[in-house]
């Protein structure tokens, strides 16, 4: 469940950084751009969200 929702947060801060910065944002001048493809690279790390929620579901449902 951590791993999900922080994965998702990270996301979400840098897409708000990214906004905040403007066209800046993307320039690799700034560390913004290295954090946020760094952020979309961990939803995919030890499995995709998608399989974690189902993951998570389960062992809900199980117990």
């Amino acid at each position: 469940m951590a791993k999900l929702k922080a994965s998702e947060m990270a996301e979400q801060i840098c897409s708000d950084a990214i906004q905040i910065f403007g066209g800046y944002g993307y320039m690799e001048d700034y560390p913004v751009a290295r954090l946020a493809r760094d952020a979309r690279g961990t939803k995919i790390y030890e499995g995709a969200n998608d399989i974690q929620r189902l993951v998570i579901s389960r062992a809900l449902l199980a117990s």
